[in-house]
């Protein structure tokens, strides 16, 4: 009796803390068909780690796969269109500007994509910009693969979020863990 108790509380508090779920506890489309259209920019990042060979042949451009950059910089514009696809209860989004920009690091071996995602719209363009960075990291991967399987891939993340009812959020000046 008492887990069934449980079961009903944390049903109540989904349906009232988390958007995607109803009254029963059920998912389903947020209606944001009420919510103001206002300019709405999100900023997400993501590192792959991987051996400094493989990092030199990105740099100069040699890797067999041709433009490993130029490609992933493409899949992950791709991937923020794609986003209500493959994440089923977001909304299908008119992105007006997707940037993705890469830093690569020879002392930790690293290249670290960070997506910037932008919307005039009823909400927001957080899960583009997360979807774009894990599509550029997954595209990186299958394009180095022959050379360095044991690549890993690590740290995606908002960065930062604008627009909408909510405002202004920034992981800078959010406490760690949040």
């Amino acid at each position: 009796m008492r887990t069934f108790f449980n079961l009903l509380r944390c049903l109540s508090f989904m349906s009232k803390s988390l958007s995607h779920f109803n009254q029963a506890g059920q998912s389903h489309m947020v209606d944001v068909a009420q919510k103001a259209e206002t300019h709405r920019v999100a900023r997400a990042a993501g590192v792959i780690r991987m051996q400094a060979a493989t990092l030199a042949l990105v740099r100069s451009g040699s890797a067999s796969k041709g433009d490993v950059l130029g490609v992933a910089r493409l899949a992950g514009i791709q991937g923020a269109k794609k986003t209500s696809d493959l994440i089923p209860l977001c909304h299908p989004m008119t992105l007006t500007h997707v940037s993705v920009e890469f830093e690569l690091d020879d002392k930790e071996s690293t290249i670290t994509c960070t997506v910037t995602t932008e919307t005039v719209g009823r909400t927001g363009v957080e899960m583009e910009a997360l979807t774009a960075v894990s599509v550029v990291l997954l595209t990186l991967y299958d394009m180095l693969k022959a050379v360095d399987r044991g690549m890993v891939m690590d740290g995606v993340r908002l960065l930062e979020k604008s627009g909408g009812k909510s405002g202004h959020w920034d992981r800078g000046q959010t406490p760690v863990g949040v």
